[in-house]
């Protein structure tokens, strides 16, 4: 446990799990937050992420911090993808370790395991065959991540600890069409379709306001890109609009539906999080036994000899292999596409139409992971999908208050 005083940093701290995970730690008594926003801080820049650190100085780390974005963003970014999340990577866990901080939480995503992995998804499936597609880039370097937590705690003894968590929704989720993930991008423009149909150009233009929509559409064999906020002509805006599915009373959403999800509300992984940060060792993941074998050496009479570190857990053959050691966070629970677009044409009161584009891609058919390993480590999840798709559709309304 660490103590209340603890200096932590969270990297990330304006983003959907970011801002929960600090919201959390402060409600717990942790109050020596540092937090920096990208304008502040680039962590892509190593020169930048060291002098924070050297001025700083913090006890913790969280690393909530990437690039993301749904099947659309993974698809046009690619090189970003890989790139940015590997910058932003390399240079917190590596400064952190410079920087003597012995506890690190970072933060994954259930991308990372095979496009047909075994269902529910367990820790040890992860490398067994290859990746979906369409995130490719941005699995690989989570992996990575993870991977670099894992090679830290053998070979220098530190608990950096990494948290797989399935796709996660809440409040400061990300809306912006272009690059949103599944649930919130559906909201909206379910939302919006069911403005037009009423004609409440006040409610929409206040919507584009807050979050302007982008699309490039091809004219006459020329792609041109237009934006569209609170101010644009009422015939550009339904263009644009229409380009992402969105027309009055009618939805069109990508793929198939029949997709199988597993969500998880961004409040509940902040406290999976904060629970694991606090509570959870790499010791209590692997073992005490053998973690103390990599650490200390093992003696002739094969004793653990505590008077010599070898900090080569990797190199004990006796030990075996010392993998998989990342934790996943979820529910255990999954709903297909459709049915979680039918609780949002619900909640939202949506009367209009709802098709489905499966000449769109729908990406992985299944992802469910097992959170056995969670449980086992004292922590379940309290918000279910019913209750969570309200709450997201409160907090979207009040956003645009």
């Amino acid at each position: 446990m660490l103590d209340k005083s603890t200096k932590i940093y969270v990297a990330g701290h304006r983003g959907l799990v970011g801002s929960a995970i600090w919201k959390n730690l402060w409600e717990r008594g942790y109050h020596n937050l540092i937090g920096r926003t990208h304008a502040e801080l680039d962590l892509t820049n190593q020169a930048a992420v060291r002098a924070f650190f050297d001025e700083e100085k913090p006890e913790a780390v969280v690393l909530a911090a990437a690039f993301v974005g749904g099947i659309m963003a993974n698809s046009l970014y690619r090189a970003d993808f890989i790139m940015k999340n590997m910058q932003i990577q390399c240079n917190v866990i590596e400064e952190a370790y410079k920087h003597g901080v012995q506890r690190l939480l970072f933060l994954g995503s259930t991308c990372i395991y095979p496009k047909n992995a075994p269902q529910p998804m367990k820790e040890d499936c992860l490398l067994t065959s290859p990746l979906e597609y369409t995130n490719e880039e941005y699995a690989i370097a989570k992996i990575a991540g993870l991977k670099m937590c894992e090679s830290y705690n053998l070979q220098y003894g530190t608990n950096y600890i990494a948290v797989m968590p399935t796709n996660l929704y809440g409040p400061n989720d990300n809306f912006h069409l272009e690059n949103s993930h599944v649930m919130p991008a559906m909201m909206r423009k379910i939302y919006l379709s069911k403005l037009l149909a009423e004609q409440d150009w006040q409610k929409i233009r206040r919507d584009l306001a807050i979050r302007p929509v982008g699309a490039n559409i091809r004219e006459n064999g020329e792609v041109v890109r237009y934006v569209v906020d609170g101010e644009s002509d009422e015939a550009l805006i339904c263009k644009v609009l229409a380009f992402y599915g969105i027309e009055a009373n009618k939805v069109t959403l990508w793929g198939t539906g029949t997709p199988l999800r597993e969500f998880l509300w961004s409040e509940d992984m902040a406290d999976a999080s904060v629970h694991v940060l606090l509570n959870v060792n790499f010791s209590d993941i692997i073992g005490v036994e053998k973690y103390s074998q990599v650490h200390y050496g093992v003696a002739a009479d094969g004793a653990v000899d505590r008077n010599h570190s070898t900090g080569r857990g990797g190199a004990i053959p006796s030990l075996g292999e010392i993998r998989n050691c990342h934790i996943n966070v979820g529910t255990g629970k999954e709903l297909t596409i459709r049915e979680l677009a039918e609780l949002v044409v619900k909640t939202v009161g949506f009367e209009g139409e709802l098709l489905f584009d499966a000449t769109k891609p729908d990406g992985t058919m299944r992802k469910l992971i097992d959170v056995s390993k969670l449980h086992s480590l004292g922590w379940t999840h309290k918000v279910e999908i019913e209750d969570g798709v309200q709450r997201l559709f409160d907090w979207y309304k009040q956003s645009l208050a």
